[in-house]
């Protein structure tokens, strides 16, 4: 087969991907409506609009429901970018569409329409959007585990670089990557043998032009080393000239966030290396109003276990029902972080340099119950309202450990830049306690990089199958 016939192969599968995709989407804002109408009249005797003015509003509605979901790349391919992201899309784009439904009954001065069904429209076919799109990407996993529908990759490039970008493709057969070979400029290259992985080395960066004209080649990688970037603009043109999609990763990656943000000034690219959607404005509100709202509420329903603890602790050991603790917080500022007393009461300030542990003598025997089940991290519902903290976030430190980290962990300072959290993408992920601080930071860097309000939901959620925070914290 030709690297013509391939390529052309390779698009038109994706093509045919997309216009399926289309056609469930219409079938589905079509019987999302119908079934909105159903729920909210079934059996219903009284005057109202039949089924073929809401038929006929879906239909009216369809073009600019696509042109929506069309803006916010629904209907590009998915093959690397996560989950979490095209589900946070089709809410947003159904979101808009909901109101234009609104806005469009009243342009047809349609006193009568009921704003339960369109409600009901826009949970139903935000849901069903959300179903396909999970069940096809499921599909597609299975598809490309079996060898099919594989995107042919090769790489230029034989840094370090290059050799740890093809370990990740390689690693992750979800993605339908097949590593076809590499190019080097090295008089010396040899094959690579990743993980019982053969990868060839195919020739010199002068022979791009040749190899994409002979193979089925869809698709170069450019993983240059400093000293090489030289050669970019040849390999870019060769890519260009046999229309083959090129991708460049930096030699300063490791410096780059993982959705870093380009900017523009006066036409001429600038990567912001540290871009936080927490910086943005209504996104912080959101957050801020959630945690507020969601505290108080769980106060409130909480208050029987709150004044059960509160008891516990107060007739079973000598001391304050309250443990404060100072940790650092947002823009590393100092605050009081609340608890409940689970342990004997420290006189020598070790509890301000020192982790507990699992079996620590110190704790009482009520404090190990209600460590063991997190109630005595419920006090921090109040840090939470009064804004010194969120539900969800990298947890807070002490300001001894933090004074040790910040010189021997890269990055760790980058956390105090949102509020710290309850729970946190590093505990859910198993990152509690006295655990790998590096891992621990990585997984908070990802939270604070890539924070979304599905994903504080989706940690909410893990939080209540795998534990508040660890005991020992």
């Amino acid at each position: 087969m030709t690297t013509k016939w391939y390529g052309i192969m390779i698009r038109e599968n994706q093509k045919i991907l997309n216009m399926s995709q289309i056609l469930i989407d219409i079938l589905l804002f079509i019987a999302s409506m119908i079934g909105a109408y159903l729920i909210r009249f079934h059996g219903y005797l009284g005057d109202h609009i039949s089924v073929d003015f809401y038929f006929r509003l879906s239909v009216i509605a369809i073009p600019i429901y696509l042109f929506i979901h069309n803006y916010y790349q629904l209907y590009e391919s998915y093959r690397t970018k996560r989950l979490m992201l095209e589900i946070s899309r089709v809410i947003k784009s159904n979101a808009i569409g909901i109101l234009f439904i609104f806005i469009l009954s009243f342009l047809i001065k349609e006193v009568n329409v009921s704003r339960m069904v369109i409600l009901l429209f826009g949970l139903l076919n935000t849901s069903l959007m959300i179903a396909s799109r999970i069940t096809l990407r499921k599909i597609m996993r299975t598809i490309r585990r079996k060898g099919y529908n594989l995107k042919r990759l090769l790489i230029v490039g034989q840094s370090e670089l290059a050799m740890d970008f093809c370990k990740r493709i390689l690693s992750n057969k979800n993605l339908g990557y097949s590593v076809e070979g590499f190019l080097s400029d090295k008089e010396n290259g040899h094959d690579w043998d990743l993980a019982n992985n053969p990868i060839a080395c195919k020739g010199r960066f002068g022979d791009l032009e040749q190899i994409l004209s002979d193979e089925p080649i869809d698709e170069v990688v450019a993983a240059l080393e400093y000293d090489q970037y030289g050669h970019l603009s040849g390999i870019i043109a060769a890519c260009e000239k046999s229309g083959t999609k090129v991708s460049v990763v930096p030699f300063y990656t490791k410096y780059l966030p993982a959705r870093p943000y380009i900017d523009e000034v006066e036409g001429l690219p600038v990567i912001n290396i540290r871009r936080i959607p927490l910086d943005n404005l209504l996104n912080n509100w959101t957050k801020r109003l959630f945690d507020f709202f969601a505290a108080f509420t769980l106060v409130i329903l909480l208050s029987p276990i709150l004044l059960f603890t509160a008891v516990g602790v107060k007739v079973t050991s000598s001391g304050p029902i309250l443990y404060k603790q100072i940790r650092v917080g947002l823009n590393k500022k100092n605050f009081t972080m609340y608890k409940f007393r689970s342990m004997k009461v420290a006189t020598d300030g070790s509890d301000q340099t020192a982790w507990s542990t699992k079996n620590d003598p110190r704790k009482t025997k009520f404090g190990a119950f209600i460590r063991k089940y997190s109630i005595d991290e419920l006090p921090q519902l109040f840090n939470v309202m009064e804004g010194t903290m969120s539900l969800v976030g990298p947890r807070p430190e002490l300001p001894f450990h933090v004074d040790n980290f910040r010189e021997e962990i890269p990055l760790y300072m980058v956390k105090h830049q949102v509020r710290p959290g309850i729970t946190g993408w590093a505990q859910v992920n198993g990152f509690r306690g006295d655990t790998s601080i590096a891992g621990r930071i990585e997984h908070d860097i990802f939270y604070i990089e890539n924070w979304g309000f599905l994903l504080d939901i989706k940690i909410l959620i893990m939080t209540l199958f795998k534990g508040v925070v660890s005991q020992s914290e």
